[in-house]
């Protein structure tokens, strides 16, 4: 997958706000992941840190409104060391946490930082969502929205924030396409319509199709925040 730096949060001449440590240093790269209820999102976060953990020093947020339940599967997996995982309870809608009042998370990525050391990479989660959940750019550096194929496979035609602008739209889910009578082709095309320049990925976590070029783009995405 080509990204066009050009056009990224990230790209050349593109600074966030409070980029840097105390230190000069620059802080962890910060990307959320935002979707549906039931869309994969905590599935994604479990398969990027299998990918990613050998290369890079990363942590991971989730949110959930009154439960820890996403964190308990990750560590469940044992996808990261515990210390490196944490979550917020926002107790209210997830987009609130995320967009609106921030500030439970933005402690919560920078406790991170500070307790494990020197981190490359934050993957912040939300709790489910709609269409129009989106990230604060002064939570994350970059968003990933996730829609699965038994949502509808109209989704991509309907758009919405999360949908249209996300730094990367994952259609996750492929594998029950054919269960649910899901046109794929349809999906793809209706995104990329939708879309523009923003890349798109069809993702199979139990197939394993896709995962490598969420990670790569990830990746991509590091090497970018680095230079």
């Amino acid at each position: 997958m080509h990204l066009d730096h050009s056009l990224s949060p990230l790209g050349p001449g593109a600074v966030g706000a409070d980029v840097r440590r105390p230190d000069g240093s620059r802080r962890a790269l910060r990307i959320g992941l935002g979707g549906p209820v039931g869309s994969g999102k905590t599935a994604t976060v479990a398969a990027l840190c299998r990918a990613l953990r050998d290369e890079v020093s990363l942590a991971v947020v989730t949110n959930d409104i009154y439960t820890r339940e996403d964190a308990e599967f990750l560590l469940r997996e044992a996808v990261l060391p515990p210390e490196r995982i944490t979550a917020v309870e926002t107790g209210a809608c997830p987009h609130t946490a995320i967009r609106d009042d921030i500030s439970a998370n933005l402690e919560a990525v920078e406790d991170l930082e500070e307790e494990t050391g020197p981190l490359d990479l934050i993957l912040v989660e939300s709790g489910g969502d709609n269409l129009t959940a989106t990230f604060s750019r002064g939570l994350v550096d970059a968003q990933i929205f996730v829609i699965d194929v038994a949502g509808g496979d109209d989704i991509p035609r309907k758009g919405g924030p999360g949908v249209t602008t996300a730094d990367l739209l994952v259609v996750n889910k492929t594998d029950l396409a054919p269960y649910v009578g899901a046109d794929l082709a349809r999906m793809a095309a209706d995104a990329g319509s939708r879309r523009g320049h923003l890349p798109v990925v069809l993702q199979s976590l139990r197939g394993g199709a896709g995962v490598t070029e969420v990670a790569d783009w990830v990746r991509e995405r590091l090497a970018a925040w680095t230079v």
